[in-house]
């Protein structure tokens, strides 16, 4: 992976939280990369490359990526475990494409786990008043579910 736009500037954000753990009083074990949309394909790249393949500081991998609506597809490289939501009317990624992410990651034997929510589109946000109100949720219970597991 080359360095470079917002891959390089998430990178060298996960180093800053890394260097100013203890002023932000937070903890980075086994913390957690969250993305909608492109943000999604940025936060599985550097969550299964790492941070040194785009100009960062080598850090501890991610514990767990959260991927809303994207249509990344590439299971390369160190997957945590993954939880991947979708619309099913996604005309901009492609629910089968994340689908079928998933399902490589499983025989990969990696974690996943994959919600579609029928009826919405791209860009569903919190999901909140949809069928998707609590994904927030469930998303966090399965980072939580996996913290000290890699």
């Amino acid at each position: 992976m080359s360095p470079g736009g917002g891959f390089s500037y998430l990178a060298r954000a996960i180093d800053y939280v890394f260097e100013h753990a203890a002023g932000l009083e937070v903890c980075t074990d086994g913390y957690s990369l969250w993305g909608s949309s492109a943000g999604a394909r940025m936060a599985a790249n550097l969550a299964g490359y790492g941070t040194a393949a785009f100009g960062g500081a080598a850090r501890p991998s991610a514990g767990t990526v959260v991927m809303a609506y994207t249509g990344h597809s590439d299971t390369d490289g160190d997957v945590p475990p993954t939880f991947a939501v979708v619309g099913s009317n996604d005309g901009i990624a492609s629910p089968a494409i994340m689908a079928a992410r998933i399902r490589r990651l499983e025989r990969a034997g990696v974690q996943t786990e994959f919600r579609r929510y029928p009826g919405l589109g791209h860009g569903f946000g919190l999901g909140t008043g949809t069928v998707a109100q609590g994904w927030v949720d469930a998303a966090m219970d399965f980072w939580e579910a996996q913290r000290g597991q890699r």
